[in-house]
């Protein structure tokens, strides 16, 4: 009798279980259904978004009939199509993923706290195309001149240096900043999170400043190309964000402390 209600308990403890890993199945289904039929969208109007994606680098080289991006491989510009269709896709359903997150944790939360949490629900894909609309209309209009300032004439040179970029590495380039600036715009929302479980403090993250600084000048350095306006371009929002973050952070303790009294 004894191992009879000892199986029926373990079968009621695992039936939650088996629950969770198949609504975590189908939010991972629609996640990639989702993604997958953006990114057919995507490709039906590739040519739109590459051009989109081109234009900064168009505007800073001039009207001039011998300026083009190449490619060298066979397949290199359909897989490039294909990649961009992909990052395309990813950037534009990045909210419906979210909200798949969302489906799949509310039920586990009280009701206060699905109160608390939508706020960062809807602010992280904001930011997150805050980011990217940094980096398409701030540090590519700032960098490209700066790179193709290196060009010369053979009178200067004996040969002449000229830019002949490969459309892949033009792209991928763009895809990986704009994908990093909108991580990196992510700060309020990680930082105020951590605030509200107890792991950080106001205090501690105004105290941690001088390290701030260090740290988003050395993330910048990494993802932005190497010159010093885009690593500027870069580190400056993140100090924002993070001065920002310690803001909403001393005021989720001031709630909190409110409340507790």
């Amino acid at each position: 009798m004894h191992n009879k209600a000892l199986e029926e308990h373990q079968l009621a403890s695992r039936k939650p279980l088996t629950g969770h890993l198949i609504e975590l199945r189908k939010r991972l289904l629609w996640s990639v259904l989702v993604m997958a039929i953006g990114t057919a969208v995507c490709f039906l109007f590739v040519d739109d978004i590459y051009g989109f994606l081109v234009r900064p680098l168009a505007q800073a080289m001039g009207d001039s009939d011998t300026r083009r991006l190449i490619y060298t491989g066979l397949t290199e510009a359909f897989f490039t199509y294909l990649k961009v269709a992909f990052f395309a896709g990813i950037f534009l359903t990045f909210p419906v993923l979210l909200v798949q997150v969302w489906l799949f944790v509310a039920p586990g939360l009280y009701k206060a706290e699905r109160r608390a949490f939508l706020p960062f629900l809807i602010a992280t894909p904001v930011l997150f195309f805050l980011g990217g609309a940094c980096v398409y209309y701030v540090v590519m209009p700032t960098a490209w001149p700066f790179f193709l300032s290196f060009e010369s004439r053979g009178a200067d040179t004996v040969l002449p240096i000229q830019l002949e970029a490969r459309v892949s590495e033009y792209l991928d380039l763009v895809m990986t900043l704009i994908f990093s600036f909108g991580l990196c715009f992510q700060l309020p929302v990680i930082l105020t999170l951590l605030g509200r479980v107890g792991l950080v403090s106001s205090a501690w993250l105004a105290g941690m400043r001088k390290y701030a600084l260090i740290v988003a000048f050395i993330v910048a350095a990494i993802l932005t190309p190497p010159d010093l306006a885009s690593q500027v371009l870069l580190a400056v929002p993140i100090l924002a964000l993070y001065e920002i973050s310690i803001w909403l952070v001393r005021m989720s303790e001031k709630g909190r402390d409110g409340q507790a009294s």
